[in-house]
């Protein structure tokens, strides 16, 4: 099953193909490239293969004009969890691609617009769909555990079947997972799996490095399931457990942290952060995507003070404000 690259399929999985990752755990100063042995491998193949027949039936490649992306059903009537950017907004139809190659229609449900969550439904009366479980503990997902991902990168293809990526976590934020396992254009929305076959992360931000992918993690969806499947908007700018701050950011091209959205009457319009401008620090902590902005913030309670330096065309400058408590869902 293990190679280099890739992995030539069996008879047993005709339509699948696999990549092994460079391995990498975090440590005190930074992360370390780590050769597991063959025994760990043999043990990791074992529980990979014993999983695949259950949960690759449960895939799903979504179909539409803004391209290929992925998913996967979590309930027998057909409860699909997926990125936000994959649905954009409640109500949506999407085309969906099983794992059989049958296409059927979903109608896109609720989503976070902060932590790239969102679920769809399957439209129809059928109510036993091949499905697989979400994660309940996530406090196992720690840096150094294996994990798997499948997904159809470049959209379905019946003679390639799905792609399966062996790694491990080498990272878990508040609302995130960062992994070793290398995405491409089509994963999105697709799933990350512990070893036991349960979902632990949809796949969102894809980046060139192989140490750069990061999923949404269960967590989000587990807090806000109720509202996601009742098409509910969650609006928790700076996410988390913790306090709100009111911003809206994603990663910019030329890799720094820009403010796309500033929340009326929260913390950071009250302060004068204006949109467009770049976070560049919490209190003195560099931050340059938006799972560490999600995990700064919400590691501080409501009412914590917080010092941010951002740039604006002015230049650079510092910014305190006190967190508060996050909004309710938007319906």
């Amino acid at each position: 099953m293990f190679g280099a690259h890739s992995w030539s399929p069996s008879a047993s999985h005709s339509a699948l193909w696999v990549v092994l990752s460079a391995f990498w755990v975090s440590s005190a100063n930074g992360l370390e490239s780590q050769t597991p042995d063959l025994g760990e491998l043999l043990k990791v193949q074992a529980q990979v293969q014993s999983q695949l027949s259950h949960v690759s039936r449960a895939l799903v490649s979504v179909e539409s004009d803004d391209g290929a992306a992925s998913g996967v059903i979590v309930s027998p009537d057909g409860l699909v969890m997926t990125a936000e950017h994959v649905t954009n907004q409640p109500g949506r139809k999407l085309k969906l691609r099983l794992a059989d190659g049958r296409q059927v229609t979903a109608k896109a449900l609720g989503l976070d617009r902060t932590t790239d969550a969102a679920m769809m439904r399957i439209e129809g009366d059928k109510k036993n769909w091949p499905h697989v479980e979400p994660c309940r503990d996530l406090r196992e997902a720690r840096a150094g555990t294996w994990c798997f991902a499948l997904g159809h990168p470049g959209g379905y293809d019946a003679k390639r079947g799905a792609v399966l990526r062996v790694g491990k976590v080498i990272k878990q934020m508040a609302n995130g997972l960062q992994t070793d396992c290398i995405l491409m254009g089509g994963d999105s929305g697709g799933p990350l799996f512990n070893l036991e076959g349960e979902v632990i992360g949809i796949h969102s931000q894809i980046w060139a490095g192989r140490d750069q992918n990061v999923h949404v993690s269960v967590a989000p969806f587990l807090r806000a399931w109720d509202a996601l499947s009742k098409s509910s908007v969650v609006r928790s700018w700076g996410s988390g457990v913790g306090g709100w701050v009111g911003l809206m950011t994603r990663r910019s091209k030329q890799g720094e942290l820009e403010i796309l959205e500033v929340a009326p009457d929260s913390p950071a319009e009250k302060a004068g952060i204006k949109k467009g401008e770049i976070i560049l620090t919490v209190d003195e902590e560099k931050v340059s995507d938006q799972p560490q902005f999600s995990e700064a913030i919400s590691s501080r309670p409501s009412g914590s003070v917080v010092a941010l330096q951002v740039r604006g065309k002015s230049g650079e400058r510092r910014v305190t404000l006190k967190l508060s408590t996050r909004p309710e869902v938007e319906p």
